[in-house]
């Protein structure tokens, strides 16, 4: 086939080489590589996988991240046909596993998981950041979104937005927020807040943790007097009592009868924190259109979504195209709020 691919050319260059620039005829003869290329491409996408996908989980074993993977990773390698082989890349707020994502093997058999922290979040408060979260992936889709829960400590005696404003204001010894982290989008939401409470005599000052535990014990303890986090993590203390629930980002199956911030007539406050898919940007896209269709046929199964949504998850299947948007929209966001705190990650 390639000798007949290379006569036909000859042909055709030798009758229209005289009418035409050289340089045309020269790219002509040369359509036959272009083809087999082109075919070569089509027949690995097809073929893949046929061995394990390295999936790297830019964050700890055991931690809120890796449950999300591993919600789907059996059902996905049913749908692929081969093994997924998770790879925690931890540290630097998952900048580290993001970045070897960015430069592994474009070739199908490395991906990575994307979040807001580590694909929008991090362009606000990183300094030196080793990949471009827009340019440097092919995304693969979103596996799903978590909103972000407002609670406060029960002291304030606030029951819902307007009651929890007030008593923050009325505090003549000012008001502290935790958060999970310097630089987090649980800091960062906070800061956001700072703009609805308006307290410029007692302005919110924001105390930062080493994670989720530490934070929860001095608000409940009455330490601080509010924070942003996953309803996940914090469901069984609202539930308990021992925190109270003012409003939601987006609604979430473990808060029930807890308002969205719209709802709660706050708006602008519907960021949730996303999961998905990504690939280094040079991965074949028929390889990444194979992935997605495998991704949506998981995500549609009810046993799969029944446990994402015990971890506070909502399972979110999308195009490849619609995860792109998602960062390019999302990055800029964050990082307006981050320079406008002068917010850095630790």
């Amino acid at each position: 086939m390639h000798g007949l691919f290379q006569r036909a050319a000859r042909v055709a260059a030798d009758r229209f080489a005289p009418r035409f620039a050289p340089r045309f005829a020269a790219r002509l003869a040369a359509l036959p590589l272009a083809l087999l290329a082109l075919s070569g491409v089509n027949a690995f996408a097809q073929d893949w996988p046929t061995k394990p996908i390295t999936v790297i989980v830019p964050f700890p074993a055991g931690g809120g991240t890796d449950l999300v993977v591993r919600s789907v990773q059996v059902a996905l390698q049913k749908q692929l046909g081969q093994q997924l082989v998770i790879d925690n890349r931890a540290g630097a707020g998952g900048t580290i596993g993001s970045g070897m994502v960015a430069r592994a093997n474009p070739d199908g058999y490395t991906v990575g998981i994307a979040t807001t922290s580590t694909h929008a979040v991090s362009t606000g408060v990183y300094k030196k950041l080793s990949y471009d979260p827009v340019k440097d992936f092919a995304y693969g889709g979103l596996i799903g979104t978590s909103p972000y829960v407002l609670v406060a400590n029960p002291q304030l005696k606030a029951t819902d937005m307007k009651s929890f404003v007030a008593a923050l204001r009325e505090r003549p010894e000012g008001a502290s927020f935790a958060s999970v982290g310097a630089g987090t989008v649980s800091h960062l939401l906070g800061e956001k807040f700072k703009d609805v409470v308006k307290a410029p005599k007692s302005p919110l000052v924001h105390v930062p943790y080493r994670g989720a535990a530490p934070a929860y014990t001095d608000l409940i303890g009455g330490q601080v007097q509010f924070m942003f986090d996953n309803p996940v993590g914090l469901a069984p203390y609202i539930h308990a009592h021992k925190l109270t629930a003012i409003a939601s980002t987006a609604p979430d199956a473990l808060l029930v009868g807890v308002p969205t911030f719209a709802q709660a007539g706050v708006p602008g406050f519907d960021q949730t924190l996303w999961y998905g898919f990504a690939f280094p940007k040079d991965t074949p896209p028929k390889v990444v259109e194979k992935f997605n269709r495998a991704l949506a046929a998981v995500l549609s199964d009810r046993t799969v979504a029944a446990d994402l949504a015990s971890k506070g998850v909502s399972a979110t299947p999308g195009s490849s195209a619609a995860m792109q948007a998602t960062v390019a929209r999302d990055a800029p966001f964050w990082r307006g709020i981050a320079q406008a705190a002068g917010a850095t990650a630790d």
